[in-house]
């Protein structure tokens, strides 16, 4: 996938779903992020996905079980 090819709505959509995701499941693994909302997205989003995750891990680390 070519950055030209994406676009705000899909960059939105993805981070507000691994937000979602993380907050259901503090202490499960990227992989499992990918395996579990990779379907919903286009097939090469997996390095955009974990990106955001350790993104929102970094933001929120207080919150974060094991992440102090």
């Amino acid at each position: 996938m070519r950055f030209s090819e994406d676009n705000p709505e899909d960059l939105d959509r993805a981070r507000a779903a691994v937000a979602v995701w993380r907050e259901k499941y503090p202490d499960k693994t990227a992989d499992r992020l990918v395996a579990e909302l990779g379907p919903e997205f286009h097939p090469e989003y997996e390095p955009v996905l974990r990106g955001m995750l350790f993104r929102y891990d970094e933001d929120h680390a207080e919150t974060i079980p094991g992440q102090q």
